[in-house]
């Protein structure tokens, strides 16, 4: 029988995506498991596949829109199936055209910034389903909500900012911010304005909410790698593929998560969920942001497996082709900045995720050997966590059995 393709929740927590191409033309036939549509997020490129052997019919969306999830996307029909009134069968179907549906340009050029509707002197109230359903599981007074969509729409993510952000009474409110425009603020030529793309959006969400919703602690170590590098320029002399520091860093956080299972763990609302396996994201800065793709049960990985990985994942991220499924999960992550001369940071947590751990640079510095003074290579890293699923105990002895691995780094690969 004909049926609905809706736009799928493609990740968690996601209000649209963009539809980019239809690889599957209209009124041809198709098998289970054939890519109908290729969708794109914020962060990665993600098939629709078909569940079951069927045709497809009509596109209701061109390519290039950007769709909320839950709107219908295409009529398809059984195989064998005749719809020989098509307005009958979407109006059987209950379909009607999203007006908030916008076409956009598949180029790096980002989108116009949409302008907030003001939640007061506003009549009808333009919602999201999704957003109308959220408000009404939380008991959100959506008057009270400032939209960000087209023409003011109140999406998801617009709620869940609201939580974020207190309620101000009459008698208290922000500061009111001059009307005039940037431009005319600075001196001419000095400033441009960059609009925000939708990567820099998720980046700007999640860091915040992190930040204010998350309670971090912070654990600092240094520690000597002169044997470390020694493993490595052994192995690399060993092996076709170049392994780096960071892929040894990656399988020593693995090993010290099987040794401190107690940071193998996500929080979420109900339990903390503690893992078996351990995978591990890692951050890779692209010219278009951050990216984190999670690499999957490491502690059953050789380190030339690593390697290949991480390069891998470090390539596709930079093209714009990770997987949405390659960017999610993970209990840890790790983002190494030692690249660029940096001595020590500490980072922001990816939630749900419990820790991450910051690596910063390797230096050579004066060292107390069997009371002798030397040199050595040392290498300093900040962790962070958090704290509800997580006591400070616990992540004390995670990083002290990650300096002791990284000090005997044989123990790494055993």
């Amino acid at each position: 029988m004909a049926e609905l393709l809706l736009m799928p929740e493609v990740a968690t927590g996601t209000t649209s995506a963009v539809l980019s191409a239809w690889p599957m033309p209209e009124g041809s036939a198709y098998k289970a498991g054939d890519i109908l549509a290729i969708l794109e997020t914020d962060k990665a490129v993600v098939d629709v596949e078909a569940e079951v052997d069927g045709i497809m019919h009509t596109h209701l969306v061109s390519a290039g829109t950007d769709v909320n999830i839950g709107v219908p996307i295409a009529l398809t029909a059984a195989v064998g199936e005749q719809i020989t009134d098509k307005s009958a069968a979407l109006q059987e179907l209950g379909y009607q055209p999203d007006p908030v549906t916008n076409p956009i340009e598949l180029s790096d050029v980002p989108a116009a910034t949409p302008t907030p509707a003001s939640p007061s002197n506003r009549g009808r109230i333009f919602a999201s389903p999704l957003a109308r359903r959220v408000a009404r599981e939380r008991d959100v007074d959506l008057t009270s909500v400032v939209g960000t969509g087209p023409s003011g729409r109140i999406r998801r993510k617009d709620l869940e900012l609201a939580a974020l952000t207190p309620a101000l009474s009459p008698a208290f409110s922000m500061p009111t911010i001059a009307s005039t425009p940037i431009a005319e603020t600075a001196q001419s030529g000095t400033s441009i304005q960059i609009p925000h793309t939708k990567l820099r959006k998720v980046i700007a969400n999640r860091l915040t909410e992190s930040k204010t919703t998350v309670p971090h602690f912070y654990l600092r170590a240094s520690m000597k790698v002169d044997r470390l590098m020694a493993m490595r320029a052994e192995l690399n002399d060993d092996s076709k593929v170049r392994i780096s520091v960071n892929d040894l860093l990656i399988k020593a956080i693995a090993a010290t998560h099987i040794r401190v299972p107690e940071l193998n763990v996500i929080w979420t609302p109900d339990a903390v969920v503690q893992f078996a396996s351990v995978d591990i994201s890692m951050a890779v800065a692209t010219d278009q942001g951050l990216f984190t793709p999670t690499l999957r049960s490491v502690e059953n990985m050789s380190i030339t497996q690593v390697a290949l990985t991480t390069k891998d994942f470090a390539q596709r991220a930079r093209t714009g082709s990770l997987r949405q499924n390659e960017l999610e999960g993970g209990s840890i992550s790790i983002s190494n900045l030692g690249m660029f001369g940096v001595e020590d940071f500490a980072a922001i947590i990816n939630p749900p995720q419990a820790s991450i751990l910051a690596v910063g640079g390797i230096s050579t510095e004066p060292v107390v050997v069997n009371d002798q003074l030397t040199t050595g290579q040392i290498m300093r890293a900040t962790l962070s966590v958090d704290h509800r699923p997580v006591d400070g105990a616990n992540g004390a002895r995670w990083l002290q059995e990650f300096v002791t691995l990284i000090e005997s780094p044989s123990k790494i690969l055993a």
